[in-house]
């Protein structure tokens, strides 16, 4: 039977990172607020950078401001700087920090066609449309972002065999996840300029640890380093990490649950990237509806703790290499 019971409110969660004064880059320098680009005169690809897509994952703008401020350039092509939802950012008080994820709607479900052509509008929408011109020329993007509930990180390729290509050139963090998606929207690694058949470029987002921790920036910088130097757009003099690459497992996901009330609740506050090792083990009920594992050897990917309606509470993955 299930708890019938509501979620329970957020924990407290220590904010042990500042966010950055964004100052110098709001203006940008591509006739876009918070874009700066930084063009090699070389060939080579178009690489963007996009932090704080979620206003109060700070850990992406914390990375951003460092390698800008640290006179990041590429040795070919174009890297571009991006800070996504600055409105929400702007929000952001480490006394409330769960409270500016986004202003009308989450960013990172809007890049739809349909949706970014439509006559709707929100701050985040219009923020999209604006973002839109730009992430039309990229070759290469890595989203950073960070995650609420302790989770190891991973790399989430989305459902491209380039995504993962790319996952894998990054070399960091050891897990990388291949799913489709949320129920709610698509993300900006789910854009058709990424996904679609015949296309060269390719997205992916990095989970980098929990929010408002100083391991988290190291993690987001790691993969940052990977990427430019696994294009080929730095060279050794860069002011990047040292490469470090670790053993990459990558897991398909076989079921995303998605909360269907606010009644939704684990049977034990499950960490990301367990393992269960054994098929039909209950993990939550939605009111009277269970959820069980459907195979053996069962990742948990970024379980949800209190997930609300309409919200993926986590994907369940299959190791495949």
């Amino acid at each position: 039977m299930g708890t019938g019971q509501h979620a329970a409110p957020l924990p407290a969660f220590e904010v042990r990172v500042s966010a950055p004064d964004l100052y110098d880059w709001r203006a940008g320098n591509t006739g876009i607020p918070g874009v700066i680009t930084r063009d090699s005169g070389k060939p080579g690809p178009h690489v963007a950078l996009l932090a704080i897509t979620h206003g109060n994952e700070i850990a992406g703008a914390i990375a951003l401001d460092r390698l800008l401020r640290g006179g990041l350039t590429p040795a070919a092509g174009k890297l571009s700087f991006v800070f996504g939802n600055l409105s929400a950012y702007d929000r952001f008080d480490p006394a409330h920090p769960t409270a500016s994820r986004f202003v009308d709607e989450d960013l990172n479900r809007v890049w739809d066609e349909a949706t970014l052509d439509g006559p709707r509008h929100s701050i985040e929408l219009n923020r999209a449309r604006e973002l839109r011109p730009l992430i039309d020329t990229v070759d290469a993007l890595l989203d950073i972002h960070s995650m609420l509930w302790d989770a190891d990180p991973l790399m989430l390729c989305g459902s491209s065999d380039r995504g993962r290509a790319m996952a894998r050139k990054i070399g960091v963090p050891p897990l990388i996840v291949a799913d489709s998606g949320h129920a709610n929207g698509k993300r900006i690694i789910d854009y058709t300029r990424f996904v679609e058949p015949g296309s060269a470029c390719s997205a992916n987002l990095i989970e980098a640890g929990q929010h408002w921790q100083p391991a988290t920036v190291d993690i987001a910088l790691a993969c940052v380093a990977g990427l430019l130097r696994g294009l080929g757009s730095v060279d050794a003099a860069a002011p990047l990490p040292a490469a470090a690459p670790v053993a990459q497992r990558l897991a398909e996901v076989t079921l995303t649950i998605t909360a269907a009330s606010n009644k939704f609740a684990f049977v034990q506050p499950w960490r990301g990237g367990v393992v269960v090792p054994d098929r039909n083990t209950l993990l939550a009920y939605d009111g009277d509806t269970e959820f069980r594992t459907p195979h053996d050897d069962c990742l948990l990917v970024m379980p949800s703790l209190r997930p609300t309606r309409g919200h993926t509470a986590v994907r369940l993955a299959r190791f495949v290499g």
